[in-house]
């Protein structure tokens, strides 16, 4: 009974590296990202290297943005005595929560350099102080 013990306490430790590996996979596998806002509007930036606009799917609802697409990119060299190929394939998705004010239906993209840049606008407050209301005598 005792070796049940610490064969089953044992377990856990080694099982441990492995945890969390499906979530470590998709975040290696996810292209790098970052997101900034200002008063006018949110910015996402995705790092797309050898990776077509044409290959980019961009969809925005009123609360969430999904960049999804597909890499294919091949190089081969060769040399009088020596041949190097080198290919990489995949697909990838990113999804972002968009805040309540943003207006994703609104949202514009440009790439530029392997570089996707994703404008996603603010909805304006008319006026955050509220409308003053005059008091009136009593009749």
């Amino acid at each position: 009974m005792v070796e049940s013990n610490q064969s089953s306490s044992l377990w856990p430790h080694l099982y441990e590296p492995f945890r969390n590996f499906g979530t470590k996979l998709s975040q290696w596998m996810s292209p790098a990202s970052e997101a900034s806002s200002d008063d006018d509007a949110y910015r996402v930036t995705i790092e797309l290297p050898g990776v077509s606009e044409d290959d980019i799917s961009l969809n925005a609802t009123k609360d969430l943005l999904s960049v999804s697409g597909e890499k294919s990119e091949s190089r081969e060299d060769k040399g009088e005595t020596w041949y190097f190929s080198e290919r990489q394939y995949g697909s990838f998705r990113r999804t972002f929560r968009l805040p309540p004010d943003a207006e994703g239906e609104k949202s514009e993209a440009h790439m530029k350099n392997g570089v996707l840049q994703i404008t996603i606008p603010r909805r304006r407050v008319k006026d955050p102080q509220g409308t003053k209301i005059s008091i009136k005598p009593a009749k």
